[in-house]
């Protein structure tokens, strides 16, 4: 008898979804890669960084936009984790840290490193903005600037894939990383009609927050993040897969 495919709906958007689907393959899981938003770069403008002490990134797409929005690479860049941080370096950013973690981990790294009177910083950010990093700052004695440099639209449906998927009981864990996505999950999967089959699936989400957004489904399991990065969320993930094959 055949072992049967064990099946993970990733909600990332398509460009950070690649990463995560072969993590999974690695572990015998098949990724449904269904992105639940689309980031868009409009065309640049200059991004003068001359007087900045340094730029917070609160996401890979974040250090996208401002890769194209400027030449400069040896300003200092403060990242909200890890996955944020190398693609600051793969840019080319060459004065990279990590905080590790989420919004708050950021602002903290922030305090830690730099100095109020040494220059304003600069958040490089998406049109939805999630917590309030600069508020975190500007209590702390930070003058803190935001340039909008991408725009991430929620999808208006899911995709025929992922609909024939649910309906047929196929995806065991679903996948999500910020409560946005969860939100618009709980709204689609509504509107298609197939909110039900979640009763069948484990939601692992990166944030208490995201897992907050999915309450209104029945889903067989809810699993959260030690931390908010995507080794945190594997690491779950490996946790559901050695229960499902009796290991441990």
């Amino acid at each position: 008898m055949a072992t049967p495919v064990l099946r993970a709906l990733v909600t990332r958007p398509l460009e950070e979804a690649e990463g995560l689907a072969a993590a999974l393959a690695t572990r015998g899981v098949e990724a449904l890669v269904e992105p639940l938003i689309e980031v868009r770069f409009p065309p640049p403008q200059a991004l003068d960084l001359a007087t900045v002490q340094a730029v917070l990134c609160t996401s890979a797409n974040g250090v996208r936009a401002l890769a194209r929005a400027t030449s400069e690479r040896g300003v200092t860049l403060l990242a909200v984790g890890d996955a944020t941080a190398s693609r600051a370096r793969e840019e080319g950013f060459a004065a990279v840290e990590s905080a590790g973690g989420d919004v708050g981990d950021l602002a903290r790294l922030a305090v830690t490193r730099l100095r109020p009177q040494q220059g304003p910083l600069l958040h490089v950010a998406g049109n939805v903005v999630a917590g309030d990093l600069a508020g975190l700052l500007r209590a702390q004695g930070f003058t803190v600037g935001r340039r909008v440099l991408y725009e991430a639209q929620a999808a208006a449906a899911l995709s025929p894939a992922a609909v024939d998927n649910l309906r047929a009981g196929a995806v065991s864990i679903a996948l999500f990383f910020s409560p946005r996505t969860a939100t618009i999950f709980a709204r689609l999967a509504g509107n298609a009609g197939v909110a039900q089959r979640c009763a069948k699936i484990t939601a692992v989400s990166i944030s208490a927050a995201a897992d907050a957004a999915l309450g209104t489904l029945p889903w067989r399991d809810r699993r959260v993040a030690e931390r908010p990065n995507q080794q945190a969320l594997l690491d779950r993930v490996d946790g559901i897969l050695g229960e499902a094959r009796g290991i441990g």
